[in-house]
């Protein structure tokens, strides 16, 4: 099979279309195309549904885009570490990560593995989707507690939970009565909080008053004393310590567990390595304490 062929098949295929992967490259549309349709003869297989409008992977077609990827990479990986005499952090690096995460805390984290490996081109983007991260090209992405799925390793590194604060002046409500409530999102229809409390299980019903986009959104406006907030410890322990927050009690529910993966089949680049291992320098015990100290929150 011709390696070059299959490269340039991956590269249209991550990229939906080959006028928008030879933008990518820089590189002509009709020599992507020419270079499919051999690849394509030489298979003996269609690779692509052609439309009008939309390119679309064959079963087969997919197939293909989902070895292939890890195999080129590992490929560019070897003949990338035999170049520089050594297996040392070095190319592009491709990392998808969870809003709330990357608006606290990663933008020092790129900063400071960005000095520590000036070879490594850190590209960070933002979302809270589930992301294909082989389709999409990723080599790492980051994850609240993401569903199981066996064609990705990972590990966790940070654990938080979900607490119900409040600002000192606002009074916690009698039973049945509803407070005013700063939520997270206009889909949010809950019409009471479970907390866990020193002598139990306890409700709070609320009466949401803003609803907002963003936890730190949710948490300036819950310091401002406009209603109660269920928000991570991580976000608020510097509030509580200083008493400008008040704890009424953890959220009853499951932790929250903010997971590194990347995927099974690939072996595991020097620089994929370097940042994992930068994550654990940053936060060896993995608690909301860690977290909490390193943002300043």
């Amino acid at each position: 099979m011709d390696l070059l062929a299959l490269a340039d098949f991956n590269l249209v295929a991550r990229h939906g279309g080959f006028g928008r992967a030879a933008r990518a490259a820089g590189r002509p549309k009709a020599t992507l195309s020419r270079r499919v349709a051999e690849l394509e003869a030489s298979l003996g297989l269609r690779l692509f549904e052609r439309g009008a409008r939309a390119l679309k992977l064959t079963e087969e077609g997919r197939a293909l885009f989902e070895r292939a990827g890890a195999l080129l990479t590992e490929l560019d990986e070897t003949a990338a570490a035999i170049a520089s005499g050594g297996e040392r952090p070095r190319g592009k690096l491709r990392i998808s990560a969870p809003l709330l995460f990357s608006q606290t805390a990663m933008g020092k984290l790129a900063a400071g593995f960005a000095l520590k490996y000036p070879e490594v081109r850190l590209e960070l983007t933002t979302e809270d989707r589930t992301v294909d991260i082989v389709e999409e090209g990723y080599d790492l992405v980051i994850r609240v507690n993401p569903d199981p799925d066996e064609s990705l390793v990972g590990r966790i590194l940070l654990r938080d939970r979900l607490i119900v604060v409040a600002s000192p002046g606002l009074a916690r409500p009698a039973a049945n009565v509803a407070v005013p409530a700063v939520v997270r999102g206009a889909g949010d229809r809950t019409a009471a909080w479970d907390v866990l409390v020193p002598t139990g299980r306890s409700r709070i019903a609320i009466e949401p008053v803003l609803r907002l986009s963003s936890l730190i959104m949710v948490r300036d406006a819950v310091r401002a004393g406009v209603g109660a907030g269920r928000l991570p410890v991580s976000l608020v322990s510097h509030d509580l310590a200083a008493g400008t927050l008040v704890h009424w009690g953890d959220a009853d529910g499951p932790d929250i567990a903010l997971w590194t993966l990347y995927p099974s089949r690939r072996l595991l680049s020097a620089r994929v390595s370097a940042f994992l291992d930068y994550l654990k320098e940053a936060f060896p015990m993995g608690t909301p304490d860690e977290l909490a100290a390193y943002i300043g929150a």
